[in-house]
């Protein structure tokens, strides 16, 4: 098969190979991977600043797939050959509270991931792909769409009249402008593009903000607010600005750091993070339960993946490179 393996850190480093095509263990599939779509955690990884310390030269990248089921290996009973699945991030994350371990067993790296002509899953680490998506656009589930969903329905149970402010226009974000409306909350959006505003408007955002033609974005968030701010906040951007995060959230507000867009590092104002007694929680996508309990949400509530671009699995660097420019939606790779 052929596959794109990372035979060292940085993009010109990414290279296509011809390698054997693995066969299941127990307990595994062989997966005919149809595509792929990338998060920003996957470039990051490329370049070196993703968990540089867990990554082996050769790995195959990419944590999100969509595909077929080839083959399965002994005393598998969930699925059989010609089953369209799709890969759960974590294989060893089913249910529960997180643990630090669960980190070592990430698919895309530390664990190879999919962009190749073939993958291995184990049977617990997919979910069937839903029956009225094509395998392009449940590819872009597994990171993009379970994030925000874990953050809107494990750590805080968001319903109708809660506000909910969500940053930028990229895969993360416009899952949660989407299922953020459809559980009924106002959805306050920040955008440096008023054409990309006016896309999520479409998309269920009620209300919106040009950050680049109001600075402070923030002060613009209390006025929409009457000053109470809003019930949850999801911070793709990090860095410094996880402290206007801290400044818009309603009391006990619920912070949610999901990405580091401008860096791992921030500094904070302490006496803001008193005052609004907010909750700060790291988000590290979720687990296979809530995938699942999000499949079905998708289909009740006929929720669609926005994709930016396709492109052909021999054009991986082309697609690598308009992530790094940014895009409406995902980005994504068909393989097969």
């Amino acid at each position: 098969m052929r596959a794109w393996m990372l035979d060292d850190f940085g993009l010109e480093n990414l290279n296509l190979h011809e390698i054997p095509t693995p066969q299941p263990a127990a307990g595994e599939l062989l997966i005919k991977v149809s595509a792929v779509s990338l998060n920003y955690r996957d470039k990051a990884l490329v370049d070196g600043i993703y968990m540089p310390e867990k990554i082996s030269k050769g790995l195959i990248p990419v944590a999100d797939s969509s595909g077929v089921v080839a083959a399965v290996g002994a005393g598998v009973t969930k699925y059989k050959v010609g089953d369209r699945v799709t890969s759960h991030f974590y294989s060893t994350w089913h249910d529960g509270p997180w643990l630090n371990e669960y980190a070592d067993f990430q698919t895309g790296g530390p664990i190879n991931g999919g962009l190749a002509e073939y993958q291995i899953l184990g049977e617990d680490n997919v979910v069937p792909t839903p029956l009225d998506m094509s395998d392009l656009e449940a590819s872009t589930l597994p990171i993009a769409a379970l994030t925000p969903w874990f953050v809107l329905r494990e750590y805080r149970k968001v319903k109708p009249g809660d506000t909910v402010l969500v940053q930028g226009t990229g895969g993360v974000s416009i899952f949660a402008i989407q299922l953020a409306s459809a559980l009924g909350a106002r959805v306050i959006v920040t955008s440096s593009s008023d054409e990309k505003l006016v896309r999520a408007r479409e998309l269920g955002a009620t209300d919106t903000i040009n950050y680049r033609t109001t600075p402070d974005w923030a002060a613009a968030v209390l006025e929409l607010t009457d000053g109470q701010g809003v019930d949850v906040v999801l911070d793709v951007v990090g860095g410094d600005g996880l402290k206007d995060s801290v400044r818009v959230a309603k009391g006990n507000g619920l912070v949610a750091v999901i990405g580091f867009l401008q860096g791992q590092s921030t500094t904070l104002d302490l006496m803001d993070v008193i005052w609004h007694q907010a909750q700060i929680q790291g988000i590290a996508v979720g687990h296979l339960r809530a995938f699942e309990d999000l499949v079905t949400f998708l289909g009740e509530h006929t929720i669609n993946p926005v994709i930016d671009t396709v492109y052909p699995f021999e054009e991986a660097h082309a697609a690598y490179a308009q992530l790094a420019r940014g895009a409406f939606g995902k980005i994504v790779i068909q393989v097969n």
